[in-house]
């Protein structure tokens, strides 16, 4: 099986302040996501996407995996993001309002136009979409399967609820239907679900509720706007160790099973058979990405041999 590539935490710096960018290596997070859109006035859209490249250029020890927002491809932006920080060469675009496959179709187009320009391998830049509109939602499952270059489907919960002209609240009820569209997409492409920010950064009870509760729904990861959020984010997406252990004892019984010739075999009263085995691989397959265990899990182990 592949090497999973933990996407907990998804940390948002805006491309137009450098004291930030700087501290990138510094922050325990998994992912970066550079800002050329929200988080830059108009007024600097210029100065920031030139920053940005100077410090991609000069961040050749790269220790998590880089991705730069750039402005709406409906924008007048968009064209010179990509021309200015694609040649420093970031892991992935973050593409905002991705409210159809076609747009992100659009994105891989110019993506490869610029892979052929620096001499780069077709699919070098991967895309992790955003969908924050009502419209987008709707189109999740089909944007989730437009391109192979998607690493994710990324949940924008502040534009949605504003595209939506509700309120967004801390129980979160009104995202659910939402969160659900963006997880059906994600899981049938076989690609990564990210949630939103959680804007209060004094609140940690509240954002560990919360990521408590899209990790249940089936998130793999969630996005920041502060590296205090880190820790929470990172200790709630972490298998707890009654989970690892349990899940080596599935993995030991389903192998005695086919040893005996079978596919079920009954553990402290409860059967095992394939879901259960998938699920376990899972838990092992995320432990070994958090460093708990050595374990490697393969097809044949989920699966068995023909």
């Amino acid at each position: 099986m592949a090497e999973l590539r933990l996407r907990r935490s998804l940390l948002y710096v805006p491309g137009n302040m450098p004291s930030m960018l700087q501290n990138i290596p510094l922050f325990n997070c998994d992912a970066i996501q550079i800002d050329l859109e929200d988080a830059v006035p108009y007024s600097e859209k210029d100065a920031a996407r030139i920053l940005v490249r100077r410090f991609l250029e000069g961040y050749k020890n790269r220790n998590k995996e880089i991705l730069v927002r750039i402005n709406g491809l409906d924008t007048k932006w968009a064209l010179d993001d990509l021309k200015t920080v694609l040649p420093a060469l970031p892991d992935g675009i973050r593409l905002p309002k991705a409210d159809s496959p076609e747009i992100v179709e659009r994105l891989d187009t110019l993506l490869t136009e610029y892979e052929e320009e620096l001499g780069l391998p077709i699919g070098h830049f991967r895309i992790l979409p955003s969908i924050e509109t009502a419209e987008g939602v709707i189109n999740a499952v089909q944007t989730a399967r437009s391109s192979p270059r998607l690493i994710g489907l990324a949940f924008g919960a502040e534009d949605y609820t504003a595209t939506m002209e509700i309120e967004r609240t801390k129980s979160g009820e009104e995202l659910f239907n939402a969160r659900m569209n963006v997880l059906w997409g994600a899981k049938a492409a076989g690609i990564q679900a990210i949630d939103s920010i959680f804007a209060d950064v004094n609140d940690m009870e509240a954002l560990r509720k919360e990521t408590e509760l899209i990790k249940r729904l089936g998130f793999t990861g969630k996005c920041m706007v502060n590296p205090r959020q880190i820790e929470v984010i990172h200790d709630v997406f972490a298998p707890k160790q009654a989970e690892v252990d349990y899940a080596l004892e599935v993995m030991d019984a389903i192998k005695r099973a086919r040893e005996m010739g079978t596919g079920v075999i009954s553990l402290k009263g409860k059967m095992i058979d394939r879901p259960v085995v998938v699920r376990a691989a899972r838990v092992l397959n995320t432990a070994r990405a958090h460093g708990m265990v050595d374990v490697v899990i393969n097809e044949e182990d989920i699966y068995g041999t023909e």
